[in-house]
């Protein structure tokens, strides 16, 4: 039977007075790929935004709702006071459109993370640097380049890095906002089959505007549209 990990409750979002959407209510399963499409300024990316708190960075806008996460095998309200965000971005990992790797060296931008999260071991943090690399297939790619700039990366090879920033403190949620977009076929098919092989430990959501991709990999789809979240049978 699916395990719920994530519940969302009559979730509402606005850009200063105007609602993006109302009263949203939707379940994501443990362990699968859910996919999100609909049309553009539909509120997809805000809604990823909404389930790591990310929306909190941005001026001028109002979220009402209950946002229930399992992690670590409790259950909880990500927007109850009491909760730290750190907290919740150490177990809810995001990649974003445009590969994003920071200005240092392939290694370091691997290993940014386990420092924010106060792993120093050498071993550790070696051995999850090559486990991630292994995972996004970039081990042999990038194993003798590891002290170079990442920004000297190709764009596929900048998205996977980033995929693999995002895996290597171990998150059990993985948010994707259209990981494939600015990719070739080959790097989009890649980033497509990594997907599906990291499903058996992470529950992923994905927002996609192909959908092709989304039939291929997606275990549930939505449509948000017109302010609602509907699921696709």
């Amino acid at each position: 039977m699916n395990k719920i990990k994530i519940s969302i409750n009559n979730l509402s979002f606005k850009y200063a007075n105007t609602f993006v959407f109302k009263d949203i209510n939707v379940e994501f399963y443990e362990n699968k790929i859910n996919a999100i499409i609909g049309p553009s300024g539909a509120g997809k990316t805000t809604l990823l935004f909404t389930i790591n708190r990310l929306w909190e960075e941005i001026k001028d806008c109002y979220c009402e709702g209950n946002v229930y996460i399992n992690l670590n095998g409790k259950t909880f309200n990500i927007n109850e006071k009491n909760i730290k965000i750190s907290d919740i971005r150490k177990k809810i990992a995001m990649v974003f459109q445009i590969p994003n790797p920071l200005p240092m060296s392939i290694y370091d931008n691997l290993v940014f993370p386990l420092k924010i999260c106060n792993i120093r071991d050498k071993s550790i943090i070696s051995q999850k640097v090559q486990d991630v690399l292994v995972k996004t297939n970039l081990f042999s790619e990038l194993k003798d380049r590891l002290h170079e700039s990442a920004l000297k990366l190709s764009t596929g090879q900048q998205q996977r890095l980033c995929i693999a920033r995002a895996l290597i403190s171990d998150p059990e949620i993985l948010l994707l906002d259209e990981p494939t977009s600015s990719l070739d076929e080959k790097n989009k098919l890649e980033i497509e089959n990594l997907l599906k092989s990291l499903k058996n430990k992470i529950t992923i959501i994905l927002v996609s505007h192909f959908k092709e991709q989304v039939s291929r990999i997606a275990d549930y789809k939505y449509i948000l549209k017109d302010g609602k979240l509907t699921l696709l049978i």
